[in-house]
């Protein structure tokens, strides 16, 4: 008869880690434990399956749901610097980190400019609010157009190029490398080119229908980019706009207040 190897407390911190994360093949392999082993010692810990409980998931799981295969940045970022709501739970002598549902989607619709709706799929974490579809559509767009990679040698060289003609603006450099507004000014401070985009005229009056747009936009979840396009008007007119109305740059913050 095989003799029972009791799990050691390195092992169970390891499922615990990893669940979510890994398969459980992998996990099983590691362990060198069966997969029921490693089904016996989940549901004492309880972990359960990804959503099967409906209330909250781990923090490995969560990030694997919303397209992250790391959480080292989350955690300064979101947790840190944004309050995002992670709890620790205890299981007897053990304590893993859990995201509640409930308290994750409040949490999103004030700070829906750092979540990319393209990297999962709906109701990849428990029932959506009904804004959300409009998140993911957005976002999509947004996908199409413009380029997320790392900038090439290429890219660079052809940005250098542009700005030494004097006369581009942000709006115009944007359009031709497919690159957001905020990415292209970054990559000019990154690359230390001395020479910058062409002023856009911010001057001209915004009407109260622009301003109605405007704020419709801001509410459904739009970027400056999209916004810019939609009203037709430069990012910066549109940033310093919203500014002036609400008194600040950040859409999530802007939002909460309308």
């Amino acid at each position: 008869m095989r003799q029972f190897r009791s799990w050691t407390e390195e092992e169970k911190q390891y499922l615990q880690d990893n669940w979510g994360a890994l398969s459980k093949k992998t996990i099983a392999k590691n362990l060198e434990r069966s997969l029921n082993a490693i089904d016996v010692m989940k549901n004492k810990l309880g972990l359960g399956a990804f959503l099967e409980n409906g209330d909250y998931v781990t923090w490995n799981q969560f990030l694997i749901a919303i397209g992250h295969d790391s959480g080292g940045y989350k955690m300064i970022s979101w947790v840190d610097n944004r309050k995002f709501p992670i709890h620790r739970k205890r299981v007897g002598n053990n304590t893993f980190k859990v995201v509640y549902i409930d308290e994750f989607w409040k949490w999103v619709e004030g700070n829906k400019d750092l979540l990319d709706f393209t990297k999962f799929e709906r109701n990849a974490i428990g029932k959506e609010p009904s804004w959300a579809e409009e998140k993911r559509k957005h976002d999509f767009e947004r996908a199409e157009k413009y380029i997320t990679t790392p900038w090439t040698k290429q890219e660079d060289e052809k940005l250098k190029r542009l700005l030494k003609q004097f006369k581009y603006g942000y709006d115009d450099l944007s359009k031709i490398l497919r690159r957001t507004n905020g990415a292209i000014q970054r990559r000019i401070c990154d690359l230390g080119i001395k020479e910058r985009p062409v002023k856009a005229d911010n001057h001209i009056k915004w009407t109260d229908e622009e301003k109605k747009i405007l704020m419709e936009l801001i509410v459904s979840g739009y970027g400056y980019e999209l916004m810019s396009e939609r009203i037709g008007k430069s990012s910066k007119a549109v940033r310093g706009k919203v500014y002036a109305l609400y008194g600040s740059e950040n859409l999530d913050k802007v939002r909460s207040t309308i």
